[in-house]
């Protein structure tokens, strides 16, 4: 989970239905806020949908804290849903959750790993705010629950217009296409950084984010794949 998440759940109708979908878990569950994340199965991009309020979003990633906040990264690679408690004291969690408690978001929690088809990983995250013993209960209750709800939630985002979208037509800037059809136009490196007045180690990192987005092994699969994908044109 490398980049910035790209925040589905504010674009369209799709993705208003995802974000109801985990309100309806929050109210049917009894939890206050609740986030799935995925990455796509062909380029791994990181996509989500949240209810937790708009100002701790935009704190959360602003302060990067997707890529160190171990109730995300530690728990999409776990076996079994995974009891907040049980990660305090790892790395980052102090970090996020001394924020956290600034915009009133609860510490207690529950995040529920997936397991696709095809490779792709996703995770549930739960929170509400009750005591020790009010959780413990409220766990063993809606344990079997919560991980056939996250299996279907993963599902349907996945099987969605918008993400089926976002992995045929991978988000490549202007510049990166630019890159790409001067590749395609048979000019070298050197050659494309001399015409738009760029160093090379600059067209180079435009290529190899290309590359990574396009879910390319090297410049001539992702090139294919952008003229494939009517990004840019055959010369």
């Amino acid at each position: 989970m490398a980049q910035r998440p790209l925040d589905l759940g504010k674009s369209g109708p799709e993705g208003q239905d995802i974000t109801s979908r985990l309100h309806e878990i929050c109210e049917s569950l009894g939890f206050e806020h609740a986030c799935y994340a995925s990455n796509t199965p062909i380029n791994g991009e990181l996509i989500g949908f949240a209810t937790y309020p708009e100002d701790w979003r935009e704190h959360y990633l602003a302060k990067g804290y997707h890529l160190r906040d171990p109730t995300l990264t530690r728990a999409i690679h776990a076996v079994a849903p995974v009891d907040w408690s049980r990660l305090r004291d790892t790395q980052g969690y102090a970090e996020v959750f001394r924020d956290a408690a600034d915009f009133a978001i609860p510490e207690t929690g529950l995040s529920v790993p997936i397991r696709g088809a095809f490779g792709d990983r996703g995770v549930l995250t739960l929170a509400r705010t009750c005591s020790p013993a009010e959780w413990a209960s409220q766990k063993r209750a809606i344990m079997q629950q919560v991980q056939l709800l996250a299996s279907q939630l993963h599902d349907d985002v996945l099987r969605s217009g918008q993400v089926l979208q976002r992995i045929r037509q991978p988000n490549l800037s202007s510049r990166e296409k630019e890159v790409l059809q001067w590749v395609a136009a048979g000019k070298s490196q050197q050659d494309i950084a001399d015409i738009l007045n760029l160093s090379n180690r600059t067209v180079e990192v435009h290529l190899r984010s290309a590359r990574e987005k396009l879910g390319a092994l090297n410049t001539a699969q992702a090139v294919g794949r952008a003229i494939g994908l009517r990004m840019i044109y055959p010369i």
